[in-house]
This record gives structure tokens, C-alpha cells and sequence, in this order.
């Protein structure tokens, strides 16, 4: 189908979806606590989002049962929400949550730490959101997409770190993956030219180690490093403007606005 552009009755109804999905994960920040099940969050995000008049799009997608992805340490993405699994203190996780409000999609995860968490813990953690940030300021008219990974793995290989290669951001809006695929590593100057409307994720996933990953048969979906180490995302929706980006899940203000929206 291609890449999709959106106008601007679509980029608002959009805009409100990715608040509500970034609000999602302000509100479920004071239960990430010691003792809590992942299931007990899903069921909390499940509610929240349909109290606010949205549909967790995750549920029933591909068959998957719930309202969010948590994944907690070696667990790259698509972490299933489980009454066995348990968070504890010194751990981090990701929580994952993409809403449908009136039709339109947004999609938004970020990184949370409980209680004690190591200094070496603490840096991947910080290195996974500067790269997301590197992304974001690759993001404007005439750019490359590529640029956006070669940015991000060259910050993170300096760094000691690796970048995955098997996940990667997409288009969302208007469906729940669009083109294009965003790669998080990538050559300089390839991929298609961003234009003003198009709306999609970056979302790296940074290692410790290597930068496979292997799914869990059990239930088909959890990701995990090939050999244990840790791993950190952090993933916004942005939409790019006639003179920049706009970051459409920073509800706290934490990128600047373009001057002229798209």
C-alpha cells in the first residue's frame, strides 16, 4: 500500500490516541512496585484505556490475549503479562501500550526501574533512551530513514552496546503497522525520504551483550537475548512536520514543537 500521509483531521485523531497511550503509562508508573504480577498491570492498563474510551489494540492481534507488552530484563519486547511472573526489586522493564481511540493508533513504550537497580543497569537504561532520542532528531523533511538507525547504532556501539536488528519501528496511525519499517541499525542515506504527514515509531532495543534474540515457545511471543544479558527500549510516535518533528506521545514536553505543524 505504501507509505501513507496523513491529513490533518487524521494526524488529530491520531495526536489524541498516542496522549491517551503515553498517559496509559503515567498511570500505571506507581504500581510498578516489588511483589506486583505483570498480569495484575495489564489488567490496570486494560481498564484505564477502556474507561477512556479507547481499545487496547493488542488484544487479538495475532492471537495475543492482552492490553499491553511488559517485558522485564532479558526480555527484549512482547513480553505476555503472566500471574507467575512476579517484579522484583533491582529489576527493569518495559511497558508497551498501543490504544485505538475512535479508529486512529498510537503507540508508545517506556523503561521503568524498581527499587535498587545497579549503576551498570541504570547506564543501559539511559544509553537505550539517548539513542531513542538520536532517532528523533534524524526526523525531518528530506531525510533518509536510514539515517535514523545509522545514527542510533553508531551512539550505541561507542557506547559497548548492541543494537537489535530482528524488531524494528513501522508506520502506525491509521492501522497498527504501516509502512515504513524503521530500522534501528542501518546504512547512511538509504531508506525512503521523509515528507511532512508521514507518522511511525522508533524504538530501539539496546543489549548488553549480543544482539540476537530468541522467541519463548511456550507462548510464542516473548523475545529474549540469545545469552541473558539485559535489554532496554524506549519507543515514541512521531510525526514529521514541513519543518521537523513532532514527538505525538510527549505529553510532558520533553521535545520541542515544530513552529509549523503539517
Amino acid at each position: 500500500m505504501g507509505i501513507i500521509l496523513k491529513n490533518k483531521d487524521q494526524i488529530e485523531g491520531i495526536r489524541e490516541s498516542c496522549t491517551l497511550a503515553a498517559e496509559t503509562l503515567d498511570m500505571i508508573a506507581p504500581h510498578v512496585v516489588a511483589g506486583v504480577s505483570t498480569a495484575q498491570l495489564n489488567k490496570l492498563i486494560d481498564q484505564y484505556v477502556r474507561d477512556n474510551g479507547a481499545i487496547p489494540a493488542t488484544v487479538g492481534y495475532r492471537g495475543y490475549k492482552y492490553a499491553s507488552c511488559i517485558s522485564i530484563n532479558d526480555v527484549v519486547c512482547h513480553g505476555v503479562p503472566s500471574e507467575q511472573v512476579l517484579i522484583q526489586d533491582g529489576d527493569i522493564l518495559n511497558i508497551d501500550v498501543t490504544t485505538i481511540l475512535d479508529g486512529f493508533y498510537g503507540d508508545t513504550s517506556r523503561m521503568y526501574q524498581v527499587g535498587a537497580v545497579p549503576a551498570e543497569t541504570k547506564m543501559l537504561v539511559d544509553v537505550a533512551k539517548k539513542c531513542l532520542d538520536i532517532g528523533i532528531k534524524q526526523c525531518y523533511p528530506g531525510n533518509r530513514i536510514g539515517n535514523i538507525g545509522y545514527e542510533i547504532a553508531r551512539y550505541a556501539h561507542a557506547m559497548g552496546y548492541s543494537v537489535v536488528h530482528e524488531f524494528c519501528g513501522h508506520g502506525v496511525g491509521l492501522r497498527f503497522h504501516e509502512e515504513p519499517e524503521v530500522s534501528h541499525i542501518a546504512d547512511k542515506d538509504t531508506g525512503a525520504v521523509m515528507r511532512p504527514g508521514m507518522v511511525f515509531t522508533i524504538e530501539p532495543m539496546i543489549n548488553q551483550g549480543k544482539p540476537r534474540t530468541k522467541v519463548d515457545r511456550a507462548d510464542g511471543w516473548t523475545a529474549r537475548t540469545i545469552d541473558g544479558s539485559l535489554s532496554a527500549q524506549w519507543e515514541h510516535t512521531v510525526l514529521v512536520t514541513r519543518d521537523g518533528v513532532e514527538v505525538l506521545t510527549d505529553i510532558h514536553q520533553e521535545y520541542p514543537k515544530p513552529l509549523v505543524l503539517a
